[in-house]
């Protein structure tokens, strides 16, 4: 109750992009201090269960929930969002070289629709100023996604080097990497995601994940984040390349142009829309991703969560993980703690005794 007290009233006072960054920097500082990261367990932190533990790609995920990309681009907080009850968290969007990104304001929030609208355009620090930060990080309680992406300069014709740059830049220093060609915030970079060059775009990918692996001894997983503005078509054409592609998984979806079923005067404003009015259209994107690859490619699903009913459904459509990002705005780090709780009561109803038996469970 602190933060929906406390906390959300004063930041939904300030500007968004103000908050968001006083958020992510405090959390980054208060690290520092003796004794601050336990505290943090204490207050918010999720105790591993065997029910929800999940072991997948060779990794080991605490809970089922992870923070998406877009809060902590430059992975200043990791310390600190990992002491707050989520599995795992993805950081970025980065690209090769810092860029300042789109012009403010960005950010919007729709408190009565429970979303927010950004058109932020991949402002961040750059892949070099990750990876010192990375890796200074001598302790990981959860796994780590570094989510990429290509600079705004960068023509389309050429973006297979900037993501080819980042792994390089970043491989040692992330769990599992992201292939983000879905923001609607980047001009084009959606194009990606159809025809020759996704497949182009993929196997540039892979090939770099293949070198670096021999590099370091170690291969690890690479998913594609996907846009649900796509038809029916696009998306069984974008699964079948990402199957064939031999990628490690999808994740479900990314931030959505529809602005049906709003009502809030920023509904008018530019960018990606995500929080409430997500969560039916990226369930449904899940459920079709699971039977066209007959749930044989792992989903993260991601897209209006705020109850552990909305992630049982994305769980029972086909994903293995879920990820939040909207509702830790408006409902705070003790969303965490409630969602894991829920999952338990709902595998029990279900008469689960592991989350991996409701994977898909809509399908049987």
């Amino acid at each position: 109750m602190l933060y929906r007290n406390v906390g959300k009233p004063i930041f939904f006072k300030m500007d968004p992009e103000k908050a968001h960054h006083l958020v992510v920097d405090g959390l980054a500082k208060s690290m520092a201090l003796p004794g601050a990261e336990a505290a943090m367990r204490t207050m918010y932190g999720v105790r591993e269960t065997s029910e929800l533990a999940v072991d997948l790609w060779g990794i080991h995920f605490p809970t089922p929930v992870g923070l998406a990309a877009g809060l902590d681009k430059n992975a200043k907080a990791v310390r600190g969002f990992s002491s707050i009850g989520f599995g795992f968290m993805e950081v970025g969007t980065v690209t090769p070289k810092g860029q300042s990104g789109n012009e403010l304001p960005r950010l919007f929030r729709l408190p009565e629709d429970e979303a927010l609208i950004n058109r932020m355009g991949f402002n961040n620090e750059g892949a070099a100023a990750m990876a010192g930060r990375l890796k200074q990080l001598q302790e990981r309680r959860i796994p780590i996604a570094v989510n990429i992406g290509k600079n705004k300069a960068t023509p389309n014709e050429e973006a297979n080097r900037d993501y080819e740059t980042c792994i390089r830049e970043l491989y040692p220093y992330g769990d599992f990497f992201v292939v983000n060609i879905s923001s609607p915030n980047t001009p084009d970079l959606r194009s990606l995601q159809h025809g020759s060059e996704l497949s182009s775009l993929l196997e540039a990918v892979k090939q770099e994940m293949g070198r670096q692996a021999e590099v370091y001894g170690t291969s690890k997983p690479v998913l594609v984040k996907i846009a649900p503005d796509v038809s029916q078509d696009e998306l069984e054409f974008m699964v079948d390349t990402i199957s064939r592609s031999g990628v490690s998984g999808i994740i479900a979806s990314n931030t959505t142009l529809s602005r049906e079923g709003l009502s809030h005067p920023n509904a008018k404003e530019t960018g990606g829309l995500s929080g409430k009015p997500l969560k039916e259209r990226s369930t449904e994107i899940i459920s079709l991703i699971y039977q066209q690859t007959e749930g044989k490619l792992p989903i993260i699903g991601s897209g209006g969560i705020f109850t552990a009913e909305d992630a049982y459904d994305k769980i029972k459509a086909g994903a293995s993980l879920v990820e939040i990002y909207t509702a830790l705005i408006y409902e705070g780090p003790e969303v965490n703690r409630r969602l894991h709780a829920g999952l338990q009561q709902l595998l029990k109803r279900d008469g689960y005794t592991h989350i991996s038996e409701a994977v898909g469970a809509k399908h049987r």
